[in-house]
């Protein structure tokens, strides 16, 4: 169904209050719905139903083929703010922008894939990911399942995992061995649409947080073109695009989960202090804490920025986006920004007490917690270091400032 607002031609907001949009539609739906989702398990439809509406998911998109060519920082802006209202509903949308990345940097060159971008605007698709697979361990640099090539049709069968929001999406890509006799680690990526695949549970997502993503196990089995196959191998799009864009957009979601929470210690302190007798002379309760915690939140935040418009520099220079100390960078966001969020929301907790342990109230930070934790897990923060390791031991350690 094409959305209301691109369908009858409204008018879009510039780029500038795009912000605005999704400060809208967070307060408005993805708030109120947040803990019903997740008590639930359930998508988060009112909140996809309302950016849809407000044509938001393809924005990344160029405007030579309809969209509004928004930058990594905006994107990841948005995202931080659908995140503080509700952490599962921001990592949706930056499942799909780190998809929608990947068909912006390498879809440009075949009219399936610009078509693609086009329907993404004008139908506002939502696009998930199939890039992890049963038995492989988590490594989503290896694939079991192989293309099967008929003329120009291609066939596909793969244990999905973790399909995140799968039957919610109108496109799937998803990453195959290139051929039967290929190499686990000589991929490629597919594009899918709703009407070229069927998926049959295989697992179900019962977690303690981010359960509204709704990351259940499929059987995908697919039948498509040949053309709806990525040029490039999967390896160069995911050191070129995708690895970098999924740290950032990752580390955007749970910086938003810990400003929300940090929000809500701060107005704890607030109501606290105006309870106080006028001529209490005491240490505020809390107060030294959370600054402490904001003191984190300002250097997780100086971290965020300074590693996307890092990632901005090296998309000029293809040399500079597949080095050695690019990837040891964008690893290294992925873990610091997971551990700062943990600290920041622990600490969150701490200034709020019990009202923040309860589940209800305004200072309650419990689901965010629970999402938040997560953040180590999704890639395993060990898994990450022991390959940067590797890349350490073989680069050049950096330590001009210039």
């Amino acid at each position: 169904m094409i959305p209301n607002a691109v369908k009858q031609g409204v008018d879009l907001p510039e780029a500038a209050s795009w912000r605005d949009v999704m400060q809208r539609i967070a307060t408005d739906v993805a708030s109120p719905n947040s803990d019903l989702a997740d008590r639930t398990a359930t998508f988060p439809a009112q909140t996809f139903e309302a950016l849809r509406c407000s044509g938001m998911l393809g924005l990344m998109v160029p405007k030579s083929l309809g969209g509004q060519e928004l930058g990594l920082r905006k994107i990841a802006d948005l995202c931080a703010v659908l995140a503080g209202a509700c952490g599962a509903s921001g990592m949706v949308y930056a499942m799909h922008q780190i998809k929608l990345s990947s068909l912006v940097a390498h879809g440009m060159q075949t009219e399936y894939h610009r078509a693609l971008m086009r329907d993404v605007v004008a139908k506002q698709l939502l696009i998930a990911s199939s890039t992890t697979e049963a038995g492989i361990g988590g490594d989503m640099r290896i694939s079991n399942c192989a293309i099967e090539m008929t003329g120009d049709r291609v066939s596909l069968i793969k244990q999905a995992s973790v399909l995140s929001y799968a039957t919610e999406a109108d496109i799937i890509m998803a990453t195959a061995r290139r051929g039967p006799a290929s190499a686990g680690s000589d991929q490629v990526l597919i594009a899918l649409r709703r009407s070229d695949y069927q998926l049959q549970r295989t697992a179900e997502w019962n977690t303690l947080g981010m359960r509204a993503t709704c990351s259940e196990g499929f059987l995908l089995t697919a039948t498509a073109g040949a053309d709806q196959i990525f040029p490039k191998p999967f390896h160069e799009i995911a050191v070129q695009s995708m690895l970098a864009t999924a740290h950032v957009l990752w580390s955007s979601v749970w910086f938003g989960i810990a400003t929300d929470a940090l929000s809500r210690a701060h107005a704890s302190v607030r109501a606290t202090a105006r309870r106080m007798p006028s001529d209490f002379a005491g240490p505020l309760p809390g107060a030294a804490r959370l600054a402490e915690a904001t003191a984190k939140l300002q250097t997780f935040k100086s971290t965020l920025v300074a590693h996307i418009e890092r990632f901005e520099t090296a998309k000029h220079d293809e040399d500079d986006l597949s080095s050695i100390n690019f990837a040891i960078e964008m690893n290294n966001l992925k873990v610091m920004a997971s551990n700062m969020a943990v600290d920041i929301v622990r600490e969150a907790l701490m200034v709020t007490g019990i009202a923040g342990y309860r589940n209800d109230g305004p200072f309650s930070v419990g689901r965010h917690l629970r999402d938040v934790l997560s953040a180590p897990l999704m890639v395993a923060n060990d898994r990450i270091l022991a390959n940067t390791a590797g890349l350490v031991v073989a680069g050049r350690f950096d330590s001009c400032l210039e």
